[in-house]
């Protein structure tokens, strides 16, 4: 049996994960339910992040949620412009299990 890990492409995993995104919203879901919120590209996949976080941050994963986050439209005087949308993964832990950006950095 082959684990997730091994299916994917490890130089695609290591360039799924842009950057995290902290908030207030994000640090109350790391402290009462044990996920983290993560900025990940266009066209990751659930798996492909459960894989991803798993390779880099050595944890366990118990499940990922994915939402696209739309741009918001923009005006310059008269021109009106748009910002480009991204796609944004909640990550939910293990029990037990912890990642501190702030250490690691």
């Amino acid at each position: 049996m082959s684990t997730s890990k091994n299916k994917f492409n490890p130089e695609r995993l290591m360039t799924l994960i842009l950057a995290p995104v902290i908030s207030e919203k994000g640090t109350y879901l790391a402290d009462k339910n044990g996920q983290m919120i993560l900025r990940v590209v266009n066209d990751a996949t659930k798996p492909e992040i459960k894989a991803a976080v798993e390779l880099l941050f050595k944890v366990e994963v118990k499940s990922v949620s994915v939402l696209n986050v739309h741009g918001k439209e923009k005006r310059f005087g008269r021109i009106i412009g748009r910002r480009r949308g991204w796609k944004k993964a909640y990550v939910c832990l293990k029990p037990g299990q912890e990642i501190n950006f702030a250490m690691e950095a």
